[in-house]
């Protein structure tokens, strides 16, 4: 009985669809998923008929990017509710905020003589939700740059010529979205950003979690998230992070949350329901 709470599908930067993604989690034995697309819910929907089909729970899940002291950050918000009004219309202003980066970047390419256009990269993408690695994958398709790695090292990563600032939330207002849509706030694979120093600070401002198990986390960096978690009283969460196939094999399954973590954090978040219920009444 385990679970993984951190995956994408082609909704947004993943290469998978929600069904393919979903017979992967089978084939792996997982009991729960969560489908945590980056700046939308689009996919949720068919995930969720999809894990019901093979007999997996389901917990609707999103994948925020925002600012906290000048860090970026990832925040993860699970058992958010793809149907409110409040939660789409904030996905269509980050959607909207994607397409225009891509748009900026590709012409940044083009005015280094590289003659790709934005068409070519929503057409690939297909989402609404396009992003960097959908612009590498046309640098690749058209023989510009020799893998997607490649193409991040030569323009895309921060500092490289193509690349363009992302307009981000504030963690404080993401956590508030998470909420205000009965989701919990989840600080994404904080291993990653070697900034143990913001997370005071992320909890004040009311995040409920951190995903201490992460396919890039090693023994040691698990360990001391789960410590961290637990001087903070925050809920551990653990997801692959997987976008497709990584050499060979997908990354999901991976990691293997226990169902434990996933009983807590779904105690938390029925909580907050209530809550939310009674503070409206």
């Amino acid at each position: 009985m385990h679970a993984d709470l951190h995956l994408h599908t082609h909704f947004s930067d993943g290469t998978y669809s929600p069904e393919e993604l979903a017979g992967h989690g089978r084939r792996c034995e997982l009991a729960v998923m969560s489908l945590t697309d980056h700046d939308t819910v689009e996919g949720c929907a068919r995930m969720a008929a999809a894990c019901a089909a093979l007999g997996i729970e389901f917990i609707p899940g999103t994948e925020l990017t925002c600012d906290f002291d000048g860090c970026e950050v990832h925040m993860l918000g699970y058992f958010v509710d793809p149907e409110s009004d409040r939660l789409r219309q904030a996905m269509e202003k980050f959607q909207e905020v994607r397409q225009n980066r891509v748009r900026e970047m590709v012409v940044r390419l083009n005015e280094m003589s590289i003659r790709i256009s934005a068409d070519e990269v929503f057409a690939l993408a297909n989402c609404r939700c396009p992003g960097r690695p959908h612009i590498a994958r046309v640098l690749v398709k058209n023989g510009t740059c020799s893998s997607l790695d490649d193409a991040f090292e030569r323009f895309l990563k921060k500092g490289r010529p193509a690349w363009v600032p992302k307009f981000k939330l504030t963690a404080a207002e993401a956590i508030q979205l998470i909420h205000d849509v009965g989701g919990l706030a989840v600080l994404a694979h904080p291993g990653l950003y070697r900034a143990d120093e913001l997370i005071p600070g992320l909890t004040d401002a009311g995040m409920d979690g951190i995903e201490c198990f992460h396919s890039r986390h090693t023994t040691h960096a698990t360990e001391h998230y789960l410590r961290v978690a637990a001087r903070f009283r925050l809920l551990p969460s653990g997801g692959s992070d997987c976008h497709g196939m990584n050499k060979g094999e997908p990354l999901i399954g991976s990691v293997r949350l226990a169902i434990d973590f996933v009983d807590r954090l779904k105690e938390a978040a029925a909580n907050r329901r209530r809550a939310h219920a009674s503070s409206a009444n």
